[in-house]
């Protein structure tokens, strides 16, 4: 009994280590750095009586920490496998599965996080030999900075019968998710139409894209001729989801040499767990955006299709009633109370046909507002609800107004309108200032559109979806909303006629009333913060300052303030064209820096230069983003360019020993680098590695000594 026992207890052992031995060779040991680390598994034990076998290069990333698709997007380059004395290796191919995007401070790239497996089809000369396989695998990875790693892999695989491996799951897993050639929902591109912007450098690409199944939730990443760079598409659905119009920005036309007509543009498709790649050509259309095209919506709209028309309508009433509360609206408080308080004691029909001429100045409002959009989109143009506070000059001119409207309620001058326009209805009502009224309440929905309220989104939403009357039919709505509290003035007016005359109090209510205005330009300008940067602000808020000192003096200037308030106005709209975000020329800017040169560091110093080095690559996205926000900005760029810096580039987009043993002197493996040299720092100073102006600015001066 014992001695069978003994038996068994040696076929188990023996079945232990062969499985043991098999599992070991058909998963490698992780290699690579901590950030990423990678390794060879295999689908089978063996390689069986096929000429093919399917590996999978396996990844396993810290939180925070990503390895990039084929097209990696703004920054970063995928793995790239070195078959190395491996005689039984006829051809290799990788395969991508699906993968994810990832935006960082607007530069938009492409991979994977946690864990991602490239399943890798081999093909082998002679399945009857093993496959002892010597790889190197060179990636890289990033999270805020970007380590490229190389790691040496190698894998067994024994000739013989071959059985599913302890990796096989996870492998099949990710092979899955390799889009598909062959498409069992027919999805195929009906058309793909090139528009070209007016300067011929950027275009939008659109798909239509047709499919015999509903889509869900789809994205679409573009591949093309390398040197174009394609971005986020943007969606529009028909209204039984079964085809889609896919609109990608593109940049880059102008390095086309031979044009796109002959390329074949590879289109991956996903939508839910569904990813299909189709391969299509491309023709060009005419210059411009593309057309509007009637039953289409966005993903956000389209479930407003299904509310009733009437519903929407009173959607968009509650809404335009609902704004009068909001906080953009709120300035315009001081027009309305003094519209209202001005009429104490006055005859019902005047305050009737006042408070109807505000009325009416909201209503035409809304409706050049939808025949602009209407315009818009029929030309093919993006449009939105307050488009108009996207531009500098309309903002400032608004300003610009509110600045006026503020100075005339503190008696700094009178605003005179034209007699015709003042006086406007005179014969027929025999009521004095209508114009005047229309144009407050026209005023009241200008200062309005920038805001949204409660139920105006699903209003506005719905109407921009849908054709010219629908637009014209909501909006009309949403300026009944807005114009209710002057309206129900107008048909109770006994409201305003019981309130106490005008006087001395009313002087000094406009004057508080118009500090209300005043805050409305304060904002304005915060809005310009964004458009124009800090110096264009300061600049504005300077010149308006100017006006109210201006309208503030006008009895002692006389008449010198109308061509000195003109021209304080010319200069305010002239503002942008000086102070635009500090933009540089990035062609321009490429041309400061000189090569990397560890020597020459030593002899600019010596003579008395600060040398500011940046350590980048093409593939690096906080590289790009220093870049772009810092070092080709206002006060910074002004330190690189001068003419006691030397600014030197040293290219890490390729292999370089020097550059690896520059970095790895400091203790660095990874990039972003910059380090600053002077009289005052010959060492050296290191920089964090996101920068900020001031951080490079004091490193500049202290590194000068």
């Amino acid at each position: 009994m014992m001695h069978r026992f003994k038996n068994i207890a040696l076929v188990l052992a023996v079945f232990l280590l062969a499985w043991s031995t098999s599992a070991y060779s058909q998963t490698e040991e992780w290699r690579g750095v901590d950030q990423a680390k990678v390794r060879l598994i295999a689908q089978t034990t063996a390689i069986g009586d096929r000429n093919e076998v399917t590996l999978g290069l396996h990844f396993k990333m810290q939180d925070g920490w990503k390895v990039y698709w084929r097209s990696p997007g703004d920054a970063g380059y995928p793995p790239e496998m070195d078959w190395q004395n491996n005689p039984n290796i006829k051809s290799s191919e990788m395969r991508w599965p699906r993968p994810e995007r990832f935006v960082v401070l607007g530069l938009e790239t492409v991979g994977y996080k946690k864990e991602v497996v490239y399943p890798i089809r081999v093909k082998v000369n002679d399945p009857s030999q093993d496959l002892n396989i010597q790889a190197k695998v060179r990636y890289l990875t990033c999270a805020e900075i970007c380590v490229p790693v190389e790691a040496d892999l190698s894998l067994h695989l024994p000739a013989g019968p071959a059985q599913p491996g302890v990796d096989a799951q996870l492998v099949n897993k990710y092979e899955s998710l390799v889009p598909s050639q062959n498409d069992p929902l027919a999805r195929t591109i009906e058309t793909a139409t090139l528009y070209p912007d007016s300067e011929g450098n950027k275009a939008i690409l659109r798909l239509k894209v047709v499919s015999n199944h509903a889509y869900q939730n789809p994205d679409v990443l573009v591949e093309g001729p390398i040197e174009l760079a394609f971005f986020k598409p943007g969606f529009q659905f028909s209204e039984d989801k079964k085809t889609v119009l896919v609109d990608v920005a593109l940049d880059g036309l102008k390095f086309l040499e031979n044009g796109f007509d002959d390329h074949d543009f590879i289109i991956t498709l996903m939508d839910g767990n569904q990813a299909v790649e189709l391969k299509t050509k491309v023709m060009a259309g005419p210059a411009g955006m593309p057309p509007f095209v009637e039953g289409f919506s966005t993903p956000g709209e389209t479930g407003l299709n299904n509310l009733p028309f009437v519903t929407i309508l009173a959607l968009a009433v509650l809404g335009g009633l609902i704004l009068n509360l909001m906080p953009c609206v709120l300035p315009v408080l001081s027009l309305k109370v003094i519209g209202l308080v001005s009429h104490g004691g006055a005859a019902k029909g005047t305050v009737r046909l006042s408070f109807l001429a505000s009325s009416a100045g909201i209503l035409f409002s809304f409706w050049v507002l939808a025949g602009i959009l209407v315009a818009m989109k029929m030309g093919g143009a993006s449009i939105g609800w307050g488009i108009q506070f996207q531009q500098p000059l309309f903002l400032i001119a608004l300003a610009l107004i509110v600045i006026l409207f503020a100075c005339n309620m503190w008696g700094f001058f009178e605003i005179h309108l034209p007699g015709w326009l003042s006086n406007l209805g005179e014969r027929s009502s025999h009521v004095h200032g209508l114009g005047g009224h229309f144009l407050t309440g026209a005023f009241a929905t200008l200062l309005a559109t920038p805001c949204s309220a409660p139920f105006l989104g699903t209003a506005v939403g719905f109407a921009l979806a849908r054709g010219p009357i629908d637009i014209f039919m909501v909006f009309s709505a949403l300026g009944v909303g807005l114009a209710l509290p002057y309206i129900l003035i107008a048909l109770f007016p006994g409201f305003a006629t019981r309130l106490p005359k005008p006087g001395a109090w009313m002087v000094t209510l406009r004057k508080i009333l118009a500090l209300l205005l005043l805050g409305t330009a304060i904002w304005l300008l915060s809005v310009l913060w964004v458009q124009i940067g800090l110096n264009g602000v300061i600049a504005l808020s300077a010149l308006m300052a100017g006006v109210i000192l201006v309208l503030a003096m006008n009895k002692q200037l006389k008449t010198l303030v109308g061509p000195v308030v003109i021209a304080l106005f010319l200069a305010a709209f002239a503002v942008p064209t000086f102070a635009q975000k500090d933009e540089i020329d990035k062609a321009q800017a490429e041309k400061l820096w000189t090569p990397f040169d560890l020597q020459k560091i030593e002899e600019e110093v010596a003579r008395g230069q600060v040398v500011f080095v940046d350590v980048t690559a093409q593939w690096c996205i906080t590289c790009q983003v220093n870049k772009n926000l810092v070092l080709y900005r206002g006060d910074a760029f002004a330190a690189l360019s001068d003419a006691q810096v030397t600014p030197m580039k040293a290219d890490w987009t390729n292999p370089d020993e020097t550059i690896a043993a520059y970095l790895a002197s400091f203790g660095r493996y990874a990039i972003p680098f910059n380090a600053v040299y002077g009289p005052g720092a010959p060492k050296g100073i290191v920089l964090p590695e996101l920068l900020d102006e001031e951080t490079v600015l004091k490193a500049i001066e202290k590194a000068k000594g």
